[in-house]
Formats: structure tokens, sequence, C-alpha cells
């Protein structure tokens, strides 16, 4: 299978004042891929903050670096939007990890491992979703890598806005299909 992959510019935010402006944008969007990434732990019990998050339209995509910035108060109007819909996997996880930055409401939200059964599809990783539904590889190399180093890499970039973008895909492709 092809590998996909994010196609779009990816703006890397790290101040609340480039947050506000990436906000605005995202608040006249439909609809957006949702997705967060921490920094692994490798004992147990011992678990860290979410370090990143990645909200995404078809055509931009902002990796908002959590470990360097607040949650602030423009990223939580944008979390609990009813009006732009949030598409993610495992949505329930990630939203917990948020709320222990910064208290909200989450609305407006879909977690594809929730609705896939309504098609037929028991498969619940995003990146097995992403080859039944949109026959296309996803690589999952970054998913262990440290999410709170100084500069995030060019191959974590691209892993980060590609996991949330494909969760947009996937939704598309699927509401394009019947049941």
């Amino acid at each position: 299978m092809p590998r996909c992959s994010f196609p779009g510019p990816v703006e890397v935010i790290d101040t609340e004042e480039r947050a506000a402006a990436a906000c605005a944008y995202l608040l006249s969007c439909e609809r957006v891929g949702f997705d967060t990434e921490t920094r692994p732990s490798f004992k147990a019990g011992v678990s860290n903050r979410t370090a990143l998050l990645q909200l995404s339209s078809a055509d931009r995509c902002f990796l908002f670096r959590l470990s360097r910035m607040k949650l602030s108060k423009e990223i939580a109007k944008v979390l609990e939007s009813d009006s732009v819909l949030k598409v993610g996997a495992a949505v329930r996880d990630d939203i917990k990890g948020l709320q222990k930055l910064r208290f909200f409401r989450p609305r407006g939200f879909v977690d594809l491992q929730s609705m896939v059964g309504e098609w037929g599809i028991a498969e619940k990783s995003v990146r097995k979703l992403a080859g039944i539904v949109l026959a296309a590889s996803v690589s999952k190399a970054q998913r262990l890598s440290n999410w709170e180093a100084a500069t995030l890499t060019p191959a974590q970039i691209d892993y980060a806005a590609t996991d949330a973008w494909v969760c947009l895909e996937i939704y598309d492709k699927l509401m394009q299909e019947p049941k």
C-alpha cells in the first residue's frame, strides 16, 4: 500500500499569540482531525503530561507544543466548540490528558473507534483503519519518540500531522460509503 503523509503546511505552535491565530482559523472549519502525543514512560505506574495537540483541517495542520506553552483559552474554545467536529481515535483518553492541563467541556468530538463497526470494520487502530478505508499505510515509527524534545524532528512533525489528518480522511471517506 502507498504510504500516506499530510500533504499541506504544518505549523508548530509554541506561543499563545500563535495559538490564537491558529485557533481563529480552526474555529472557521467544519471539521478537523484530532490527536495528542505524550512522551512515553517505560516505568510502571508513571505517566507523562500531554506534550502535543494536533489539529488538522484537510489542508493545514497545527501542532500545539503543550510541553512549551499553556493550553490557552483559545485552544479550549476549539475543544468546546459544537460547530467544529473534531475527529480522532480513542479520543476519551486524549481528552482526559488535555483536561489535566486545563479544564474544558469537550464538545463536537467523534471517535472513529466507536463508529467504524457500523461499516462492519472490527479493527480499531488508526494504522489499520487507514489500510482498510483508504488503502494507504501510516508509519508509526515516531510514536514512542520524545515529544518534549527542545525541537521536533522533521519525522516527528510528519508523523504528528499525518496522525491527525488521516483521522479526518478516514471519516470523510466513511461518510461517503453506505453502512
